[in-house]
């Protein structure tokens, strides 16, 4: 299921989106006395996280991370984590708590078993879930390119955070998979430009979730995906 909401410039998109998740961490501190919250990278979200980052909440009672990461240094320019410190965690949300999905050298298998452990100790299930899309229909490092693919779609998947090595984009990458992200009330695909509105027609226009991973969230028959879109 899917819920279009269309906006007349991306600014008003950063302020509605930033406004509606601030309720939504609100209330989950007000009920559970934490909050969980999923980003994803790229320039689309930059404004969003500045309005964000201004508002006002118990930001300490609210733990950050990101839908995926590159594995990579967290001083290149490729770093989500680093967009995430320069552009969120700032301002108000400056004592928000940052859960590292890009820890070490190496992206090995204790390392994705202790990620694992931890996430599903402290973080999961996720309040929030603010998802993106690439122009081959990728969402999180769900690639369709990948030979990790199929698991990472599984509905059945133990594993929350899995490692991904996408064929067609660099870097290896750590994402949280379908089973664990779709476990969040509350996920919302923010996308701006007519070419992404291209790619959001050809997605919602037929169902195979392996061509365009992104399917999953807007097909499901149980996920309420709120798209957030402006030219």
């Amino acid at each position: 299921m899917y819920q279009l909401n269309n906006f007349d410039s991306r600014e008003q998109l950063d302020e509605s989106l930033a406004d509606n998740i601030s309720k939504i961490l609100e209330s989950s501190i007000t009920l559970k006395g934490k909050a969980s919250i999923a980003v994803s990278g790229g320039s689309t979200p930059k404004g969003f996280f500045k309005a964000l980052s201004n508002k006002s909440i118990d930001w300490k009672k609210v733990t950050i991370t990101l839908a995926d990461e590159r594995w990579v240094d967290i001083n290149s320019d490729d770093s989500n984590t680093r967009l995430v410190h320069e552009n969120l965690l700032v301002n108000k949300a400056a004592s928000a708590k940052f859960f590292h999905l890009k820890q070490g050298d190496e992206l090995c298998e204790e390392t994705l078993a202790d990620l694992n452990l931890a996430a599903n100790n402290a973080l999961l299930p996720l309040d929030v879930v603010i998802l993106g899309m690439g122009e081959d229909g990728h969402t999180a490092s769900l690639f369709p390119c990948s030979d990790e693919i199929e698991q990472g779609l599984d509905v059945t998947n133990i594993n929350a955070l899995m490692k991904i090595q996408p064929k067609t984009a660099p870097h290896q990458r750590i994402t949280f998979s379908f089973a664990a992200l779709k476990e969040s009330k509350n996920v919302f695909l923010h996308v701006c430009g007519d070419n992404k509105k291209q790619v959001l027609d050809q997605a919602l226009s037929t169902h195979n979730i392996f061509e365009m991973p992104i399917r999953a969230f807007l097909h499901s028959d149980v996920i309420d995906t709120q798209i957030y879109w402006a030219k």
